[in-house]
């Protein structure tokens, strides 16, 4: 570990706080979660985490810097993520009764799931300026590997919040395996689940250019 202990301790300090507060990525999990039960959660979870590896990647080769400096480029990112989130949440409100009381999972099922959430997470672009603005502040340079130290901190990151999401995907999955076998509260469910996707996309489109 080419991180200093004393930069370490503040990194995961700094970072368990924003962890706590529940943001997007949770709003998104939680409401997979609700709509498709707990395995489909914790596997969106996984998806979100790859994002935000590739996120870490690219703060590290300076790529996120693109997004910092062209709003062309950010303003692009940012509404294509915020229509995908929206496409979802449509979807999801078109989900037929049987469908609903249908068994979930299944590995097709749980493969499209990891997917949707890794690409909720890369179409982002305040995920990676979030890295470019927060990871280089623990970095030492005169400890050399910028670049690997930038590696380290962000697969932390991501392990940290890999626990937290899955926490909340725990939580919920228990809501919603409660309510498994009522048809009046699946509908309930799907109508929350896809309302909070679209709602998560229109803040996503309309929140401001660089506020994380």
């Amino acid at each position: 570990m080419l991180i200093s202990h004393s930069s370490l301790l503040l990194f995961v300090a700094g970072a368990a706080v924003l962890l706590v507060i529940p943001g997007p990525a949770v709003t998104y999990v939680v409401s997979r979660t609700i709509g498709h039960g707990r395995a489909a959660g914790l596997v969106s979870v996984l998806g979100i985490v790859a994002g935000t590896l590739c996120h870490v990647v690219a703060a590290a080769l300076g790529i996120s810097a693109v997004l910092a400096s062209s709003a062309l480029a950010f303003q692009f990112v940012k509404y294509l993520g915020a229509g995908y989130l929206i496409y979802l949440g449509i979807k999801t409100l078109r989900t037929g009764d049987q469908q609903l009381l249908a068994a979930r999972g299944g590995e097709t099922r749980l493969a499209r799931i990891f997917g949707q959430g890794f690409l909720v997470n890369l179409l982002n672009p305040k995920t990676a300026l979030f890295f470019l603005a927060f990871l280089p502040q623990f970095v030492d340079p005169a400890r050399g590997h910028v670049t690997l130290q930038i590696l380290q901190l962000g697969i932390l990151f991501a392990a940290m919040g890999w626990c937290s999401d899955s926490t909340y995907a725990l939580i919920a999955g228990t809501v919603a395996e409660s309510i498994r076998g009522s048809l009046r509260l699946r509908r309930i469910q799907r109508n929350v689940s896809g309302g909070g996707l679209i709602a998560l996309g229109l803040a996503s489109a309309f929140s401001g250019a660089r506020s994380n």
